[in-house]
């Protein structure tokens, strides 16, 4: 990484962008890290405009105005230093960048990633048409996609929504947080009718707006499976992990999906407080040790759905804080 955030201009910043031809299908797919100042014009000329030291420093006065501490303060926020030099945020990893729309000031959060990436590929296909606007999709609204050809890196322009699923603003009964779920498990079903399997479905990949819409982020390990009608893979790289994956074994990567996904459902009712024995018997067969055995996303749903009408209105209006934070 450099070390000077105020130019424009990274006079070696080849060395971040090797030639198409030394590209192999796993480089493609690693996480890539910019020297930000380099791509600044070009960001701004599509109408966003990366945070500077000055807009941290305007942050954190209304932070500490309003008694807030949202994130992480950036070292040497309050030393010398250029007031229009970029900021990165140190609680983001080096691939992301916050910012906002020069139009209405949106806040949102650029992702880089390599344009031949699997997972710009699968962010391209979901935010773009008919797929964008399919009620079943819940992933985090992406407002641009700007390449740089020549370095082969591409940005996604997403809104910029929270990780803390759980505040004052959270689900705040049994009902609104069943509507959470039920957004997860569509969205896989969603993806799985696509050909596509999520391959990191977890708690740290969800996040909201607040008013009560969650989606799906971080596609890194997402895979197609267009013409294969019985994929198989072998993935030890998710956050949750399903035993056969731990073996080594080749297995249905919807089937690693809909794993995960129930240990999400499990870790989300012990972060609110939520015991619901009805879910459980939903959870349970996710949770099979045999991939053969787990149902599919979309029988997932219908159980769920079967499920829910059976809660008496008075459970559904019940309000469970376990009292903590994402």
């Amino acid at each position: 990484m450099h070390d000077s955030w105020d130019s424009d201009y990274d006079s070696d910043s080849s060395s971040h962008s090797p030639s198409e031809s030394s590209f192999d299908e796993e480089e493609v797919n690693q996480r890539i890290f910019p020297f930000w100042p380099r791509y600044r014009t070009l960001i701004r000329s599509r109408g966003f405009h990366l945070d500077t030291v000055r807009d941290v420093r305007d942050f954190y006065d209304e932070c500490r105005r309003l008694g807030q501490t949202p994130r992480p303060i950036p070292a040497g926020i309050d030393k010398e230093r250029g007031d229009d030099a970029l900021c990165p945020d140190e609680g983001l990893p080096a691939n992301l960048f916050r910012g906002t729309r020069v139009s209405d000031g949106k806040k949102i959060v650029l992702k880089a990633v390599h344009i031949a990436s699997r997972e710009y590929d699968i962010i391209r296909a979901l935010s773009r048409g008919p797929l964008r606007e399919d009620p079943r999709n819940h992933t985090i609204p992406v407002v641009d996609l700007v390449e740089f050809a020549i370095d082969r890196i591409a940005f996604i322009v997403m809104e910029e929504w929270s990780s803390q699923l759980i505040t004052d603003d959270g689900p705040c009964c049994l009902s609104l947080f069943f509507a959470a779920i039920r957004q997860c498990i569509e969205h896989a079903v969603f993806m799985h009718s696509l050909k596509m399997a999520h391959l990191d479905i977890s708690l740290r990949n969800l996040v909201t707006d607040y008013n009560g819409r969650y989606a799906y982020i971080d596609f890194e390990l997402a895979r197609r499976f267009d013409d294969d009608p019985n994929p198989r893979l072998v993935h030890r790289r998710g956050t949750e992990v399903p035993p056969e994956c731990e073996r080594g074994e080749a297995t249905d990567p919807y089937k690693i999906d809909v794993w995960a996904l129930g240990v999400l459902i499990l870790r989300a009712c012990k972060l609110t407080g939520y015991y619901v024995p009805e879910l459980m018997h939903v959870v349970k067969p996710m949770l099979n040790d045999r991939p053969e055995g787990r149902p599919s996303s979309l029988a997932v749903l219908r159980a769920f759905d079967k499920m829910v009408p059976l809660i008496d209105e008075e459970r559904l209006q019940m309000v469970c804080r376990a009292g903590a934070s994402h």
